[in-house]
């Protein structure tokens, strides 16, 4: 595996990990920039004050996560608030279920386990696990993902239960001339691959190079000699959606798993997966 990113420059967009990434890309021989395509704003505003006093109060049905963070940030404005204890007590009592792995963890580490977890780190996976169950009449405490979920919520109405969406934090657009230098890089294959973590990163970056006059650049050259790389298969399926075919993920949804594949691309070991991927997206 050493050395298998000789002279590739890397773009990161991902806020979260950048630098231990970065680090794990020098590792393998590679160039990392740092591009943020994303920023997130905990959020301390009277609707999510009251979401947690609801959940305290009037324990729901149904707690669902979507991400460890945005569990973390619900327990620290709990404590801000004093009500820490109260929170968890309710969520022990009441059905948990789960996005994604970090979610997860999150929840075990503090000695919470959700009867539900997706199969895939994906909406859709979480309601095929929530699909076995009655939430006719239901309430449900919904933890966003810095995003709405319309689909989640559009789903669990239609099983006749009540939603109560409660956002920590937002994902907001980084600076300008961050974005405009990404898409510079990107345009001009100042880099070799670019990697996301997340929705987000790829939404802003496509929408300021639809601001600027330059998608259809963006585009064709993610079509060749630059290659997108996600973190999973969400982030994956949002970059197929915005018409780039060629995508590489890894299996496992982890970012060191993203740079290993990377490096596995590079050194010819993924290219029949690669190929079977572009096949099944045509």
């Amino acid at each position: 595996m050493a050395r298998r990113l000789e002279g590739k420059r890397i773009a990161l967009t991902g806020p979260r990990r950048a630098q231990e990434l970065g680090k794990l890309v020098e590792n393998l021989g590679g160039i990392p920039l740092y591009r943020p395509a994303q920023g997130t704003v905990l959020l301390d505003d009277l609707d999510l004050r009251s979401g947690i006093v609801s959940w305290v109060k009037e324990p729901p049905d149904w707690s669902i996560f979507t991400t460890g963070m945005g569990l973390d940030a619900l327990f620290d404005m709990a404590e801000d608030m004093d009500v820490a204890l109260q929170l968890w007590d309710a969520l022990r009592q009441n059905h948990i279920a789960a996005r994604g792995y970090k979610t997860a963890n999150t929840l075990k580490k503090r000695k919470l386990t959700p009867i539900v977890r997706d199969d895939d780190g994906s909406t859709e996976g979480l309601i095929r696990g929530l699909k076995e169950f009655d939430f006719q009449g239901k309430k449900v405490m919904l933890q966003l993902h810095g995003d709405p979920a319309p689909r989640l919520v559009s789903w669990l109405e239609a099983q006749g239960a009540s939603v109560t969406q409660v956002l920590p934090y937002r994902h907001i657009s980084p600076p300008e001339e961050v974005l405009e230098q990404l898409l510079d890089d990107i345009v001009n294959e100042r880099v070799d691959a670019v990697t996301f973590t997340s929705g987000p990163q790829v939404r802003f970056l496509l929408e300021h190079a639809n601001k600027q006059g330059q998608l259809a650049a963006l585009l064709e050259v993610l079509e060749g000699p630059v290659l997108a790389v996600a973190v999973g298969k969400v982030t994956a399926a949002g970059l197929h959606e915005a018409g780039i075919p060629r995508v590489l993920a890894p299996k496992e949804e982890r970012m060191g798993s993203m740079i290993v594949e990377l490096a596995r691309y590079y050194a010819g070991e993924t290219e029949a997966l690669k190929a079977e991927n572009q096949q099944s997206e045509n």
